[in-house]
């Protein structure tokens, strides 16, 4: 190349790059604004809807990995649409699976756009923290009366931030919290002090959530995301590195919550919900009982009784991801969705310990999803937001490892053979 073509190469490769640059701005943005879900419709769906449709239209490609997450979450809701027609009256059934089916796509785009470009991961993660720091900080001040107004923040003396729902505001922060605990464990010693006041917030925030269910994933991922990292570090001295500093940070996390419990409204709410059954879990019609009656029901009705039927006919809500498949999606949705579910714990699993520049990511993803999977047993996940972020992330990760299996396949069949 000359000298004077290679000066003009920039300039035409300037529009494309700016492109890109707005794109990846507005990636981080959606993932933002997920944080911020007070009303409904959200900034999130607004911004999302907009981008989807954008990034598809200027061609952005799905591989066969990505159809075939595709095809599950649209065969999942098929099941959804056929169960509207067991309805008498469809009242919001339509709105609430057209919500389901666009939180599918938000699946799919976000695996895309991972396995277009996986330095995107970072991106999305450090939005995350973001809106996770923020949303917690005002849960936080809304709990505390730190500032007048912010009540708006809390929800039954329970700190909520920009949530609707302190059950999903809890849970949101939870993967934050293990990109922090990842970097404290892994990255340097000087990054040390932000990243464990920023993991101090966000323990905080889940505290004050005063979700059982946000208690239990935070505790369980943490455990998992350690254990995971124990079998990839293969060296001892970083091994009791981990441990050290894991038990550390957990020390720091007791001591913040022992500070918390000395507010006597703090400590009167947690000897309530820190209880293993509170009064709606158990008797007649409670948490328990509807599940039984619940799974009962669904097995005489294969196509489903239609989204929220199951409200008015119990006085809650399925509170069970498993039975909210069946008695939204039927039969045919729940076979598709254990389906998607098993396949993606597994194939994730398949890929966690192998050396990739995305490994970090998909870790943190993958034991966050099994955590929320377990959560599934008492509480819907079914139009979290984050839930199909973390579906996004591990496909778009699986779809990463294919591409990178097949390359090397092709350089082996390339080379050389010796005679």
């Amino acid at each position: 190349m000359t000298k004077a073509a290679y000066q003009h190469a920039p300039d035409f490769d300037a529009p494309l790059a700016t492109m890109r640059l707005i794109g990846s701005f507005f990636i981080a943005f959606g993932v933002f604004l997920s944080g911020f879900v007070i009303s409904e419709p959200a900034p999130y769906e607004l911004m999302m809807v907009g981008q989807v449709a954008l990034w598809f239209l200027l061609g952005l490609r799905l591989s066969r990995t990505v159809v075939i997450l595709l095809c599950l979450l649209l065969a999942f809701n098929v099941g959804g649409y056929l169960s509207l027609t067991t309805m008498a009256n469809l009242d919001e059934g339509p709105l609430y699976l057209a919500v389901s089916t666009f939180l599918a796509l938000t699946s799919v785009f976000y695996a895309a756009i991972i396995e277009d470009k996986y330095q995107r991961l970072l991106l999305i993660f450090r939005a995350w923290l973001a809106a996770a720091l923020i949303t917690s900080m005002l849960g936080i001040l809304g709990y505390f009366h730190a500032l007048p107004g912010f009540e708006v923040f809390t929800l039954y003396d329970r700190a909520k931030g920009a949530f609707q729902d302190p059950n999903v505001f809890g849970p949101f922060l939870v993967a934050p919290s293990l990109y922090l605990i990842y970097g404290l464990l892994t990255g340097k010693t000087m990054h040390a002090p932000w990243r464990i006041a920023g993991l101090l917030v966000l323990a905080l925030g889940i505290f004050l959530s005063f979700s059982r269910a946000a208690w239990g994933l935070f505790l369980f991922s943490a455990v998992l995301l350690v254990f995971v990292m124990l079998l990839k570090e293969r060296t001892s001295a970083f091994r009791l590195k981990i441990l050290v500093l894991f038990l550390l940070a957990v020390a720091f996390m007791v001591a913040a919550v022992i500070i918390a419990l000395q507010f006597k409204q703090v400590a009167d709410l947690f000897s309530n919900r820190a209880s293993a059954v509170q009064s709606y879990d158990g008797g007649h019609l409670g948490r328990f009982a509807r599940h039984y009656l619940g799974f009962l029901m669904a097995m005489e009705h294969p196509l489903g009784i239609g989204p929220m039927v199951f409200d008015d006919i119990f006085p809650a809500a399925e509170h069970n991801i498993w039975l909210k498949s069946l008695t939204t999606h039927g039969w045919f949705g729940f076979v598709i969705y254990l389906a998607m579910v098993c396949w993606t714990i597994a194939a994730g699993f398949n890929n966690l310990l192998r050396e990739r520049p995305w490994q970090p990511f998909l870790i943190i993803a993958w034991v966050t999803f099994v955590g929320h999977v377990l959560i599934g047993n008492v509480i819907d996940t079914d139009h979290w937001r984050h839930f199909f972020l973390l579906l996004g992330v591990i496909w778009g990760c699986m779809a990463l490892e294919k591409r990178e299996t097949l390359k090397r396949r092709r350089t082996l069949a390339a080379s050389p053979r010796l005679p």
